[in-house]
């Protein structure tokens, strides 16, 4: 039995349906990511999965019981905001200590000993006398990270957690949350946009698109075999492109069409027309006889051998297994 079960959740605001009979789960110990466009629904399921917000329709059950109108202080979860919600007045350490001190059956020494405990987790024991302000974005966000852990959560809720800091920082610190979440072995939700975030972090990924769920699976399922047109674009990039023989549309990643000779084996070529140096890679763009837009990955050193420049000709060979055929879409 799943620790968190999701099952057939509606939720509409006026005639606004923010959310379209979805159900899905959580393991024991799993970081799951919610992932979507904005206005997807995807916060609307966190709020309702913390009991912020109430559902139209459907059930929520933790740990095998139903919550589904159980009171948010019932449910017994930490949260961590996008905003961080800090109190100002308060130093790092007082911001811990507040939440543990509201808990009943703690003693001093309990309270004291789980606020440090946590401190340590964020590497944080250095700067506990220090007020938010005097804090950078990431130390915030570990501040807020080591509040909601320092309660001893059945479950942890993470909503947008990285977005507001830079890319350098985002990075050091997803690694750093995953490590926190697998050490202490708690099953975590996190909301994002951000596809590289939940690529990077998640066990498995819920995808989400205008209220529904279109599919849900682990970072390489999701990437390898997206399961619609939606998930093949959002997640990563890919080229779709319509073959003359039928109606279908096909699909494939930039890195598995492989560039050959013009007395070699190929299925189509391309002109180049732009060229994007990317360090290790390089990504040429051009466009197909049929007017779709391609773009192919290769090594920067194989670019540089091979003398592609703009407006040279490329001959492209696109791999069967590596192809997606899905119903006829707009290209």
């Amino acid at each position: 039995m799943a620790f968190l079960e999701i099952k057939n959740i509606s939720k509409c605001f006026d005639r606004q349906v923010a959310l379209n009979n979805i159900s899905a789960d959580v393991e024991k110990g799993e970081l799951v990511c919610i992932l979507g466009p904005s206005g997807c629904g995807k916060t609307t399921l966190l709020r309702i999965i913390a009991g912020l917000e109430t559902s139209n329709q459907g059930q929520i059950f933790i740990d095998g019981k139903e919550a589904t109108f159980l009171p948010a202080a019932k449910r017994n979860f930490g949260i961590v905001f996008q905003s961080y919600a800090l109190f100002p007045n308060m130093t790092v350490l007082g911001n811990i200590l507040f939440g543990l001190q509201q808990k009943k059956g703690l003693s001093k020494a309990e309270v004291k000993n789980k606020a440090f405990e946590a401190l340590q987790m964020v590497d944080l024991v250095e700067h506990k006398d220090k007020f938010p302000r005097h804090l950078s974005g990431g130390q915030q966000q570990r501040t807020a990270l080591a509040r909601a852990i320092a309660l001893s959560p059945a479950f942890l809720l993470l909503d947008e957690p990285l977005s507001a800091l830079d890319a350098k920082v985002r990075q050091r610190l997803r690694r750093e949350i995953k490590d926190i979440q697998r050490s202490l072995g708690i099953s975590t939700v996190m909301v994002t946009h951000d596809q590289e975030e939940a690529m990077a972090m998640a066990d498995r990924i819920i995808v989400m698109n205008k209220a529904v769920v279109e599919q849900i699976g682990t970072p390489r399922e999701i990437y390898n075999h997206p399961a619609t047109p939606f998930v093949a674009d959002f997640i990563g990039t890919m080229n779709f492109y319509r073959a003359d023989s039928d109606n279908a549309t096909y699909a494939i990643r930039p890195e598995n069409i492989g560039i050959t000779t013009r007395f070699g084996s190929y299925d189509c070529s391309t002109k180049v027309r732009t060229i994007e140096f990317k360090g290790a890679l390089t990504r040429i763009h051009g466009t197909l006889p049929n007017f779709s837009e391609i773009c192919v990955d290769v090594s920067s050193e194989a670019a540089l051998q091979m003398q592609i420049n703009e407006g040279s000709t490329v001959f492209l060979k696109m791999p069967p297994e590596c192809t997606r055929q899905y119903d006829a879409i707009a290209v």
